[in-house]
């Protein structure tokens, strides 16, 4: 069955013969998966209210169990401190995150959950986990162990 990445690599494949477009049309698929997979989970977290950044910082916070400060945050979700902050300001605002003085050092503030955000994220992360396992739902659990193992060795490839 032909798609839109089978299309699009016939058509170079006829405007630049010389070149090797083998690994062309299984990276368009990938990317269109991030793409399309990621409404279906965007959908999930607007339905909480959050969009993704948000629910990541909430998540983070939750399954860590503890406070954190917006420099460890800002390392486990691979954003700047600037762009941390101001999500933390946003949570903040609405009553899901607060922040307090490190014990031992004045200078370094903590983020944690308030009830409000525990609650909230202990609600979208449920829908979530559903989600995904009804989006993965749709290969043979052969296949999400094949589709698992060389996402991984290709990640620990390309992250070195």
């Amino acid at each position: 069955m032909e798609d839109f990445a089978d299309i699009a690599v016939a058509q170079w494949r006829r405007e630049r013969p010389d070149l090797d477009f083998s690994a062309m049309a299984t990276l368009a698929r990938f990317a269109r998966l991030h793409v399309v997979g990621g409404r279906h989970v965007d959908a999930v977290f607007a339905a909480h209210g959050l969009d993704r950044g948000e629910f990541d910082v909430l998540a983070s916070l939750r399954r860590t169990g503890s406070e954190l400060s917006l420099t460890r945050l800002a390392d486990i979700l691979l954003i700047t401190r600037a762009g941390m902050t101001k999500r933390v300001d946003r949570l903040e605002a609405r009553g899901l995150v607060s922040r307090s003085v490190a014990p031992g050092d004045r200078r370094s503030l903590r983020v944690g959950l308030t009830p409000e955000g525990r609650a909230l994220i202990d609600a979208a992360v449920a829908d979530h986990a559903e989600n995904e396992s009804r989006l993965l739902g749709l290969l043979s659990e052969d296949e999400v162990r094949t589709f698992d193992a060389v996402l991984r060795k290709l990640l620990a490839a390309l992250d070195e």
